[in-house]
């Protein structure tokens, strides 16, 4: 029965041993893989599904955007930098897209404003002379208005706001997995640009996972001779898709707020009990 026993043992062994060689090796396919791979397009994440299941409005709202920035003075943790920042500072160009691709707004250029008036004079300039481009030939028109401004930023950058972790080893075999949940909050507010009343205020916050897993040997195979391995995995969920996440949801709580405070409203009545509508206009804050 001892003898059995033994056996059995060294087979367990001789698996988990085998188990940390096949991740070894699945781990450096995988980065060979990654390295061969081209550059494609960003990845999405769910809230922008519901943004594209989102019913089309009664007419598409005039909006501008000057600046979605990061708010928080938050910076990479030491020993990465001191000057890097912890927040993507594209957050506008994101705000942009978001609501690009609701299909509810039209957004003017103004994060850029001062480029797009200065090739107005240039095309003004080379119309006053002789020889004149062909496609500076017609009259510039008038530049939109918005109806709607659009004011906000990343408002917070909270780390380690859950750590924790589990592990365990036998007989010189182990296990371990630790994880931390950082967060970040942005804000979005829609202003009437006529009465500057503000229209709608939200604030959305998605929380940002880190994992790390571990497994190793430690073992005397004879007298003088150790056998030790170890393998490990950490997955770190990108903070620019997680603002993106945020921001993408601002933008459906913002307009499913105006739908309730009726600033604006939906090509289609019966389109209230939309499945992306009720979701968002039933979400509450969580009280803690």
């Amino acid at each position: 029965m001892n003898d059995l026993i033994t056996v059995l043992r060294r087979m367990s062994q001789f698996a988990v041993v085998l188990g940390l060689l096949g991740l070894t090796g699945c781990a450096h396919i995988t980065t060979s893989e990654l390295m061969k791979q081209g550059a494609t397009l960003s990845p999405r994440t769910s809230t922008y599904k519901d943004l594209s299941l989102l019913p089309a409005p009664k007419g598409k709202i005039v909006a501008s955007v000057y600046n979605f920035r990061d708010q928080t003075g938050q910076y990479k943790p030491s020993p990465a930098s001191a000057f890097s920042t912890a927040v993507t500072q594209g957050a506008t160009a994101m705000l942009s897209q978001a609501l690009n691709d609701s299909g509810w707004f039209i957004i003017l250029e103004r994060e850029g404003l001062q480029n797009l008036l200065t090739e107005r004079k240039i095309i003004r300039a080379s119309q006053k002379q002789p020889n004149t481009p062909i496609n500076n030939t017609m009259e510039l028109p008038p530049l939109l208005s918005a109806n709607v401004l659009l004011e906000g930023g990343v408002v917070a950058y909270d780390t380690n706001i859950k750590t924790g972790g589990t592990g365990a080893r036998f007989l010189g075999i182990g296990a371990m997995d630790q994880y931390r949940v950082d967060q970040v909050t942005v804000n979005l507010r829609a202003i009437d640009v006529r009465s500057g009343r503000i229209l709608t205020n939200v604030s959305t916050t998605k929380t940002i996972l880190s994992q790390e897993i571990q497994t190793g040997v430690f073992k005397f195979v004879e007298y003088k001779k150790l056998l030790e391995l170890e393998a490990g995995l950490t997955t770190n969920e990108p903070t620019q898709l997680c603002v993106q996440a945020a921001v993408e949801a601002a933008v459906i709580h913002m307009i499913t707020g105006g739908l309730k405070n009726q600033s604006w409203s939906l090509d289609n009545d019966a389109d209230q009990n939309n499945e992306v509508i009720q979701k968002y206009l039933n979400e509450v804050p969580v009280i803690l």
